[in-house]
């Protein structure tokens, strides 16, 4: 049976990709041409600079990257939840200008952490150029991960400390009617150039905001910040209530207008989409698509040899289930059953318990506390099956995991689940890598085939820390890495080579996978979400393909441990990067 596919997402912030400031890059190149005394001084004031100027781009990044502002050189800063930018020529002058800021430093008179800084922001600078030229093509609103679904969870866990925190939040909350117009006129312009999204998508859109506002007085926009004042001991009963009417004020007469606005716009934009399929169907789309997908996945690779790789796994996958069927007939039958008798009605618990199954093989995590939330019933038709909120880089202490009932089941679903966002996934990988004390700038910079696919391999890995059998574990393991390989072939399909729904359909069947309510879902979700399955997948391919070459190189030394402690050292990057970085010793 096809199993959906858990599309988790953890998110920094609201808004389009980084798009760095002309003035900025012009100081920077200024600032360094004027010969600083240090060569890593004056790199690592370059990156200060470069971390300060994107992580105060908009209030929401700069509240869940930094607690305390003020200690990283951040002050008055002005509240806004950023814009949507629609100039390539904007962008790609931004970019140039900054990466010729960067190569203006010399590389080998670097330390070792500065140029392993240095290697990533080049990497990076230089595949988002390669996407400069197609603001347009961007999509915010896409279901389940867009802008609308991601927004009101990102103001429930806005942490509110001090009564300065709770004005932010308020001033934050007044401007959401300006931030949702600039995002229609972000969709309007997507329209005329011939860009906008099916009807299919606006559909689902519309749904989301009008089950956001049905909610009303039940939503957990009100209740949420009750509870985060109740935190704050310098407030008293009068300062409370004052600011639980103005939250109120604010929810009623502009929060729930502006979705009322974006709704009625989407729906007025309905019939302009010109393409109800893949990027491949738009003008340069195919070209657009290969950024997206090395963008996303942090792989160099083609497109074919991207396809070849999936499919030599897959045909890995399924010679691994033959064989554990071989050795033991009967454990098609008892896996299922066995799985599901596990027990994950305490899911703190399952947390505790991978953290310590996975000691021998994994590097010491930091000491941390982590707490469990539940969606909102009322949001879990439109929100991810779980997914886990990144926090502060300067307390990274205090992490949170939410769990979608209405999507998540019990037992080795929710098991490997939370593997994936806690041990030894999300939270384990973001805590280790944030007690590196690494530079600053590597927090702003997205790696998500680094980050979804360290998590989908520890969710892997995860099989075989449960109670289970290694057997029933290996069949469990291979059977999802095989249904991960369908989406991503599907994902190529559609957006590289014009898969329409028949294709799909017609795909799905030649694996035995028939129901087409299910596969019309799938298809809508890829074209909405282009190399968003990718990034899970093809970043777990690498990191297993990086093993591989570790097993060669190293030898006798090698070791799980080893290996580990490698890739997590390196932190977010392309593979690329994380390769020449492991192996040149």
């Amino acid at each position: 049976m096809l199993k959906k596919l858990n599309s988790r997402k953890a998110f920094l912030s609201v808004g389009t990709a980084v798009v760095l400031l002309l003035a900025l890059a012009f100081s920077l190149f200024h600032h360094q041409s004027a010969e600083v005394s240090n060569n890593n001084s004056g790199f690592e004031t370059f990156t200060d600079l470069l971390f300060q100027q994107e992580v105060s781009s908009n209030t929401i990044s700069l509240h869940y990257t930094l607690e305390n502002p003020a200690d990283y050189g951040i002050l008055d800063v002005p509240v806004t939840y950023g814009s949507f930018s629609t100039s390539a020529a904007e962008n790609t002058a931004a970019l140039e200008n900054c990466l010729a800021a960067l190569k203006s430093f010399s590389d080998s008179s670097l330390t070792n952490d500065n140029q392993l800084t240095y290697n990533v922001l080049k990497d990076y600078l230089e595949t988002a150029l390669q996407g400069a030229e197609y603001p347009l093509y961007n999509e915010p609103l896409s279901p389940l991960t867009g802008v609308q679904a991601q927004l009101p969870i990102l103001l429930s866990e806005f942490r509110l400390i001090n009564a300065e925190d709770v004005d932010t939040y308020l001033s934050l909350l007044s401007t959401t009617n300006e931030y949702i117009d600039s995002l229609i006129a972000f969709q309007q312009a997507k329209s005329n150039a011939g860009l906008f999204m099916s009807d299919d998508a606006v559909d689902s859109i519309i749904d989301e905001c009008n089950s956001f506002i049905d909610m009303g007085k039940n939503h957990y926009l009100y209740s949420s910040f009750e509870e985060r004042l109740e935190s704050i001991d310098s407030l008293d009963e009068n300062d409370r209530s004052i600011y639980i009417e103005k939250n109120a004020d604010l929810i009623e007469n502009n929060i729930f207008p502006a979705y009322q606005n974006l709704a009625a716009q989407l729906d007025k934009l309905r019939g302009t989409g010109t393409n109800s399929s893949g990027l491949c169907n738009y003008p340069d789309g195919d070209l657009y698509y290969e950024y997206v997908v090395r963008s996303e996945t942090g792989s160099s690779r083609s497109i074919e040899e991207l396809q070849e790789m999936t499919l030599g796994q897959m045909q890995t996958d399924m010679l691994a289930i033959q064989d554990a069927l071989t050795e033991d007939p009967e454990a098609a039958e008892t896996v299922i059953q066995d799985a599901a008798l596990l027990d994950t009605s305490d899911p703190a618990g399952v947390l505790e318990q991978l953290q310590d199954n996975m000691t021998s093989v994994f590097p010491e995590s930091p000491p941390i506390t982590s707490e469990i939330k539940y969606v909102q019933e009322d949001m879990q038709a439109y929100v991810s099956p779980a997914f886990y909120l990144i926090p502060t880089i300067d307390n990274y202490s205090l992490n949170v995991i939410y769990i979608n009932q209405g999507s998540t089941v019990d037992g080795i679903d929710l098991y490997t689940t939370l593997a994936h966002e806690g041990y030894p996934g999300h939270l384990y990988q973001t805590t280790y890598f944030s007690d590196l004390s690494l530079d600053p700038v590597r927090s702003v910079l997205n790696y998500g085939g680094y980050v979804e696919g360290w998590a989908t391999y520890a969710e892997m890995c995860s099989y075989y820390l449960a109670p289970i059998s290694k057997t029933q574990a290996s069949l469990l393991q291979h059977n999802a890495s095989m249904i991960l390989g369908l989406y991503a072939l599907t994902d190529i399909g559609i957006h590289y080579q014009g898969w329409t729904l028949m294709d799909t359909v017609a795909f799905f069947s030649s694996y035995g996978i028939s129901d087409s309510d299910t596969i019309k879902q799938i298809y809508n979700l890829i074209v909405s979400d282009p190399a968003n399955y990718l990034k899970y997948y093809i970043g777990y391919l690498e990191f297993t393909e990086l093993k591989k070459e570790a097993i060669e190189k190293w030898g006798d030394s090698f070791t799980q441990l080893r290996f580990h402690e490698a890739v997590l050292g390196v932190g977010p990057a392309s593979f690329d990067v994380i390769r020449e970085q492991i192996f040149s010793e």
